[in-house]
């Protein structure tokens, strides 16, 4: 089966294939760097690296953008409100994402463009809009013209009588519908000049600049949250297309993070940030929380569920140590037939996952009966499936040496994945006096081991 995805442009499931052979191109739109970042956030970015290693791992070269919103209104009223300078203010929080992506596994973007880096680039988009008859100036402001595009709402399914942009009516928009592409000099705002005054860009403006700067007039996957469909997808692909651009071929959007039934967002102050999620779950665990579910389903937010994701992964985790500890290397393999048709399922993860626990079931139950070959080769299809979803725990990222656990949780690590490899293999053996041993070595130690289908499970007891 071929990967297929849900195209947001065409509310269907169709079949990919890229615009380039060998080559898939991507623009994911990041972060307006208003703030620190927090899971809602980082769901896309999740979402879109398991997608571009997917496509990686069927044999394409991925040329992946992500831009950086470094000039917003947001930016600008927060810094004033911090007394720090406005491009300091977003260097900071820039920063702060890409050190949330980077925790969290994503691989770096191909290109990782600046909004102000390119204005040269939205002056001449705005320059053939208007040569179009589609855009207009006015006072000093730029905007497009909806009524003059004929295929306006087609993505969001919007109703062109029921349009509504969200943002004030300027003084020289000719209707109310319009949206803006530049916005006029304000006194104390930072501005660029071009041939209708001095200014800054509108949002939409700007991810079409930046894709097209990268990635040509036409390009495979242009992917972000569903909260960005309407206004800002269908107007980046109404400014695109009537400059002549083809522009994207799918369109995808990955569902919210919400909180008691609310999309997830410092306006709502429902937020929970990444520095301090990682400060009591390993980082490795939350990606594990955030990419289970499918990409376009939302995630409500708990503490139980998470701490059942953690628990997952450690199931995993602990089934790969196992095997390596009694049947020696574990390399990686090749993904098992279910598991590769569940991710070209328009990335159907939940399925995949499930796959992959089965897979270590069958693989504990394979050490319980010493069949340690099997118990590898089982092991290094584990591996090959944790790889392509960003969650290797024998990967130098998420290993114990390369990863987020304290030293005294690295010790502890060691002795209780010892001695529950002594208890496996004197079982085996049927030495149930040097498993007994192993067994109140672990009880003295303040260890619980639970027995379960997919191997033994431990944890610290309270005390």
């Amino acid at each position: 089966m071929a990967l297929h995805l849900y195209d947001t442009a065409t509310r269907s499931v169709r079949e990919f294939h890229p615009a380039r052979s060998g080559t898939a191109s991507m623009y994911v739109c990041g972060a307006t760097v208003q703030g620190i970042p927090h899971i809602g956030h980082v769901r896309g970015a999740l979402n879109y690296d398991v997608l571009r290693r997917w496509l990686v791992h069927s044999g394409l070269d991925v040329l992946m953008v992500r831009n950086v919103t470094d000039i917003d209104d947001k930016i600008l009223t927060k810094a004033a409100a911090a007394d720090r300078p406005w491009w300091e203010w977003a260097a900071t929080h820039e920063r702060a994402f890409e050190s949330a992506y980077e925790s969290l596994g994503c691989l770096p973007p191909s290109i990782a463009p600046r909004a102000t880096g390119h204005v040269t680039q939205m002056v001449e988009l705005m320059q053939r809009l208007i040569d179009g008859g589609h855009a207009y100036a006015s006072g000093g402001d730029v905007y497009f013209s909806v009524k003059a595009f004929d295929g306006y709402g087609d993505l969001s399914g919007q109703k062109l009588d029921e349009v509504q942009q969200g943002e004030s009516l300027g003084e020289g928009k000719r209707d109310p519908r319009d949206f803006t592409l530049w916005k006029s000099a304000k006194p104390g705002e930072p501005s660029w000049p071009t041939p209708w005054g001095s200014g800054r860009p509108g949002w939409h403006l700007e991810c079409s600049a930046m894709a097209t700067a990268y990635l040509g007039a036409e390009f495979d996957i242009h992917g972000g949250g569903v909260d960005l469909v309407f206004p800002h997808h269908e107007n980046e692909r109404a400014q695109s297309n009537a400059a002549g651009d083809p522009f994207a071929r799918f369109w995808l959007h990955n569902a919210w993070v919400t909180m008691s039934g609310e999309k997830m967002s410092k306006s709502l102050g429902n937020t929970v940030s990444i520095p301090e999620m990682i400060k009591n779950y390993r980082a490795p665990e939350l990606r594990y929380y955030l990419v289970q579910p499918h990409y376009r389903s939302t995630i409500e937010y708990s503490d139980g569920a998470l701490t059942e994701a953690a628990q997952g992964y450690r199931r995993i985790e602990q089934f790969l140590r196992r095997t390596a500890g009694i049947a020696g290397e574990v390399r990686i393999g090749e993904v098992p037939a279910g598991f590769a048709a569940a991710l070209d399922d328009d990335l159907a993860t939940p399925q995949a996952f499930a796959v992959l626990h089965n897979t270590v079931r069958d693989g504990n139950a394979a050490l319980d009966a010493a069949d340690n070959s099997k118990a590898l080769e089982i092991a290094a299809s584990v591996r090959a499936m944790t790889d392509v979803l960003g969650l290797d725990p024998l990967s130098a990222r998420w290993s114990e040496a390369g990863g987020n656990e304290t030293p005294t949780r690295q010790a502890l690590s060691d002795l209780v994945e010892g001695l529950l490899t002594e208890r496996q293999q004197a079982r085996a053996e049927k030495d149930f006096a040097r498993a007994d041993a192993a067994r109140d070595r672990l009880q003295q130690a303040g260890i619980v081991v639970e027995d379960t289908p997919n191997g033994p499970q431990w944890t610290v007891k309270d005390v």
